[in-house]
C-alpha cells in the first residue's frame, strides 16, 4: 500500500494551501482587493458598486427589526470585529510568551510604536485643529501590519530576522494603541445598561477560563451572542468587545510538551502493534480508539488561544481584510475636483502624519531609548535600516481606513483622508523597500569581502 496516496483534487488544493501559508500572500491579496475597488469605483459600474454596500440587513422577530445596519456597517462593525479578535489573540500571545513578554526586549519596539503614534497625531492636529476635521487625528497613528510585513517579506532572507521581529512587535503594539484610541476617543452615546451586560458576560468568560473551560464553542457563543451584541448596542465600538473577548481565551495547556511527546510515542507503538493486517486500507477498532486518544491529547497540548489564532488567521487575511478593502478603498478619483481635495488640510495632515510623523516618531523614540540605554539595538539593526522599517510603518492602510470611517461623517473629508492614506502608504512602502534592499546588498557585499 502506498505511503501517501494522491488524488486529483490534491493538484488543486495543494497549490492553494501553499499560497495561503506563504508569509506575503495576505499582503498580495489585500493589494489586489484595493486595485479592484479602485477599478470598480472608476468604471461604469461605479454607481452599482457604491449602492451595493448601502443595502440594509437586520434581524426580524415578531415583525420587530433588530440591529438593522447597512452592508457597509456590517463589514466595518461585524467582520472587522473578527479581525480585531485575531489582533487580540496575537496581542495576548505576544504578552504571554512572545516578544512582549520580556520587558527589556520589548521596550524598544514599544517606544518606537508610541513615538509612531504620538508624532503623527501632533502633525495632523497642527494642520487641522478645529471643526469636524480635527477628529481625524487618529487616522495617521495606525500601521497596517499585513502590508508592512508583506513588503518586508518581499526582500526574503536578505533581511535579518531581528528586523522582522522588531516590525512585528511594533505593529502589534501599534494595533493595541489604535484599539485604545477607538475605545476612548471614537465612542459616543454610551448605553450604561448594555455596556454593563457586556462586561458581565466578559466576566463570565474570564471565570470560565480560570475554572479550566477550554471549549471554543463556550467562548464563541458568549463572545458573539453576548459581548459583541451588548457592546454594539451600548455605543462602544464592537471591535473593542472583540479584543476584550480575545483576552479571556485560555493561553495554557493541559498536557506539558515532554509529557505529550512521551504519550504520542506510546500511542505510535500501540498503533503499530494493533495493525494485524497492514495490507488493507481500513483500521482496526483498537487503532481508531488510539487515534481518538491522540486527537484528545493533541487538543489538550495546544493552547485554545493559539488554536483559534492559527485557524482564523487565513480567514481574516484572505476573506475579511480583502472584503473590508473592497468596501472602503473605492474612491471615484475621476469625479474629484483638485480644489476639493485641498479645500481642507485633511489629506495633507494624514499624508504628512503618516509619511513624516511615523518616521520621525519611530526613529526618534528608538534613538532616544538606545542613547539613554533604556533598551539595546537588536542584533543586525542599525540607524539606516531602522529608517527603512520606519517608512514601512507609514503604510497605514487597513487601520487608517477603519479609523477614517469612525472619525468623519462628511463624505468629502473621508475621501480626502483616503487620498492622504494612499499617497503616504505607496510612497512609504517604496522608500522603505529601497532603503532596506540597499542595506541588505551592502551587508552582503561586506560579508563577501570578509
Amino acid at each position: 500500500m502506498a505511503e501517501n496516496k494522491k488524488y486529483p483534487i490534491d493538484n488543486v488544493v495543494a497549490p492553494i494551501q501553499k499560497f495561503i501559508q506563504h508569509e506575503k500572500s495576505g499582503g498580495l491579496v489585500l493589494g489586489i482587493s484595493v486595485i479592484l475597488a479602485l477599478i470598480l469605483a472608476n468604471s461604469p459600474l461605479s454607481h452599482s458598486y457604491h449602492h451595493f454596500f448601502e443595502h440594509q440587513l437586520g434581524f426580524v422577530l415578531d415583525d420587530s427589526i433588530f440591529i438593522k445596519l447597512s452592508l457597509h456597517h456590517w463589514i466595518n462593525d461585524g467582520l472587522m470585529a473578527v479581525f480585531f479578535f485575531v489582533v487580540g489573540l496575537e496581542l495576548k500571545r505576544e504578552i504571554v510568551a512572545g516578544e512582549l513578554s520580556d520587558l527589556r526586549k520589548a521596550l524598544l519596539p514599544i517606544a518606537a510604536a508610541i513615538g509612531g503614534m504620538i508624532v503623527p497625531a501632533i502633525i495632523y492636529f497642527s494642520f487641522n485643529s478645529s471643526g469636524e476635521v480635527r477628529h481625524g487625528w487618529g487616522i495617521p497613528m495606525a500601521t497596517d501590519i499585513a502590508f508592512a510585513l508583506g513588503v518586508l517579506f518581499l526582500l526574503g532572507s536578505k533581511i535579518p530576522l531581528s528586523l522582522k521581529v522588531f516590525l512585528t512587535a511594533l505593529a502589534i503594539v501599534d494595533d493595541l494603541g489604535a484599539v485604545l484610541v477607538i475605545a476612548f476617543f471614537y465612542t459616543s452615546n454610551i448605553s450604561v445598561l448594555s455596556l454593563s451586560i457586556g462586561i458581565a458576560i466578559l466576566l463570565i468568560m474570564y471565570l470560565g477560563n480560570r475554572m479550566g473551560i477550554r471549549s471554543i464553542l463556550f467562548y464563541a457563543i458568549l463572545g458573539i451572542g453576548g459581548v459583541w451584541t451588548a457592546f454594539l448596542l451600548s455605543g462602544v465600538h464592537a471591535t473593542i468587545a472583540a479584543v476584550l473577548a480575545a483576552f479571556t481565551i485560555p493561553a495554557d495547556v493541559k498536557i506539558a510538551e515532554d509529557n505529550y511527546i512521551r504519550k504520542i510515542q506510546k500511542y505510535l507503538n500501540k498503533f503499530k502493534d494493533a495493525d494485524s493486517d497492514n495490507t488493507t486500507p481500513t483500521l482496526t477498532n483498537e487503532q481508531l480508539h488510539i487515534l481518538d486518544e491522540v486527537k484528545k491529547d493533541t487538543n489538550e497540548a495546544i493552547p485554545p488561544l493559539q488554536q483559534l489564532e492559527h485557524s482564523m488567521h487565513p480567514f481574516v487575511s484572505f476573506f475579511i481584510i480583502p472584503i473590508f478593502a473592497l468596501a472602503n478603498a473605492g474612491i471615484s478619483v475621476l469625479d474629484i475636483e483638485p480644489e476639493k481635495i485641498f479645500s481642507t488640510n485633511v489629506a495633507l495632515g494624514v499624508a504628512l502624519g503618516l509619511l513624516a510623523g511615523k518616521v520621525i516618531g519611530i526613529v526618534g523614540f528608538s534613538w532616544l531609548c538606545v542613547k539613554m540605554r533604556i533598551a539595546p539595538m537588536p542584533k543586525g539593526m542599525n540607524i539606516r535600516n531602522l529608517f527603512g522599517l520606519a517608512f514601512l510603518g507609514s503604510i497605514g492602510f487597513t487601520m487608517s481606513l477603519f479609523i477614517t470611517s469612525l472619525a468623519f461623517q462628511h463624505e468629502e473629508y473621508m475621501i480626502q483622508a483616503k487620498i492622504g492614506i494612499f499617497i503616504a502608504s505607496i510612497i512609504g512602502g517604496i522608500i522603505g523597500y529601497i532603503i532596506l534592499d540597499r542595506q541588505s546588498k551592502k551587508l552582503k557585499a561586506y560579508e563577501q569581502d570578509i
